[in-house]
């Protein structure tokens, strides 16, 4: 019984690693969909739409924005963390190796390549994306988005390690290798005697609660 975050770079096969580790476990895979269709079953769907409809959402807000960036964030925080009360979920992103930070029973993931790995696996994967130099463009431009979103909301480095319990480095590590040193962290985790609190720790809304497990297990699915 366990949450895995993982944070990936583009480039960095974090998405499939994470789908192989989630179906391996038997755990929920939990994406920017899932997260979404939180935000719908809870009635917030015009924040959704707000969400969708700010161009680079990790650049500043301009001071006309400041109460739509902490409505977004407030409810982001507070979605992940109904999600991770569920347990035996994959967090795929959006922050969640520090929404998470100090809970026992979660493993932070990061998932990493080089730089020049992750423009050709991206030349390969985006055809429009025409080139070697406009990939490592759009590589760079990605991470700063990340980068800066991570250190102006959280504080946080999403380039360094000390965050996270496992970084794996795929120029070096296949995909299914990758997957398998996860599944493994994951199973040992309840064995080890940590301290700290728990995700069944987590003060969560009993309503918004019932809207994540909705949108991990719609009816008729």
């Amino acid at each position: 019984m366990s949450v895995i975050t993982i944070s990936r770079e583009l480039g960095s096969q974090g998405s499939v690693i994470a789908e192989k580790a989630a179906q391996s476990l038997g755990y929920q895979l939990v994406d920017k969909n899932t997260v979404e269709a939180v935000f719908r079953e809870y009635g917030m769907a015009s924040l959704k739409d707000e969400y969708d409809s700010i161009p680079r959402f990790w650049d500043r807000f301009d001071s006309q924005k400041v109460d739509q960036r902490k409505n977004i964030l407030g409810m982001l925080n507070e979605t992940l963390c109904a999600l991770a009360r569920h347990d035996d979920v994959v967090i795929l992103g959006r922050g969640g190796f520090v929404i998470l930070q100090g809970y026992r029973d979660v493993l932070h993931v990061r998932v990493q390549a080089p730089l020049a790995v992750r423009v050709q696996r991206v030349m390969e994967q985006q055809p429009a994306v025409a080139g070697a130099g406009r990939a490592e463009e759009v590589v760079k431009n990605h991470d700063r988005l990340q980068n800066d979103f991570i250190r102006s909301v959280y504080g946080a480095d999403w380039v360094n390690a000390p965050p996270f319990d496992l970084v794996i480095d795929t120029g070096k590590i296949p995909p299914d290798r990758a997957a398998e040193l996860i599944v493994a962290s994951a199973k040992e985790l309840p064995a080890r005697d940590l301290a700290g609190p728990t995700t069944a720790d987590l003060n969560v809304d009993k309503v918004l609660l019932e809207a994540a497990d909705e949108a991990m297990h719609p009816v008729g699915a």
